[in-house]
């Protein structure tokens, strides 16, 4: 079985590619869902960060953005954090990859965004790396609720540049240029990776 390492900055277009590959049969581990079901009230998380993070615990719920803020500005939250939610969301993936094993798929993909700044690729074959120009990515990213600027650019600097992910990839998917050509370079990739002619 390969394994395919999904990854891309802020508004790269990941999710629409990660959908893609479901659509054409290939299993997905999305790392931030697991990470989202990590932090519901019934989640194996909830308890720690609850704990560690009091102030961010409204009705009962984690306040997502109270602890992006939280987290964001200080370093030492944030790996307080990471120390809570990363031995967890690695052995949900482990899991994935054996079930899938399990299940006789040929190709699996881990959708993780911080996928070379967290060193998870050494638990990958290949890389896939989602790409779109600057502008466009700036577009997206700010239609979303919430965002801003200066948030956008803070964001961007906590991540590895797209150059940079672009030259340690396997491979490029371009998703700047229409979902038919995003489409097809996903449908070359699981046919090079699954031998499919």
């Amino acid at each position: 079985m390969e394994i395919l390492g999904l990854t891309g900055s802020i508004g790269m277009g990941k999710s629409t590619a990660a959908g893609m590959f479901r659509h054409l049969g290939v299993p997905v581990y999305d790392a931030d869902a697991n990470a989202h079901s990590l932090t519901r009230p019934d989640g194996s998380a909830f308890a720690d960060i609850a704990a560690l993070f009091p102030d961010v615990i409204m009705d009962g719920k984690i306040d997502r953005q109270l602890l992006g803020a939280r987290v964001f500005a200080d370093q030492t939250a944030l790996k307080a954090l990471e120390g809570i939610l990363h031995p967890l969301i690695r052995a949900a993936r482990n899991d994935f990859i054996r079930n899938c094993q399990r299940a006789g798929f040929a190709l699996v993909v881990l959708d993780i965004p911080l996928l070379f700044e967290t060193d998870g690729q050494k638990q990958c074959d290949y890389v896939a790396v989602v790409s779109a120009p600057a502008f466009i990515q700036r577009q997206r990213v700010l239609k979303r609720p919430g965002m801003t600027s200066q948030k956008f650019t803070e964001i961007l600097k906590k991540q590895m540049p797209d150059r940079e992910k672009r030259r340690k990839a396997d491979f490029i998917i371009p998703t700047g240029l229409g979902r038919a050509v995003t489409f097809r370079a996903i449908q070359s990739i699981i046919r090079q990776l699954t031998h499919r002619t």
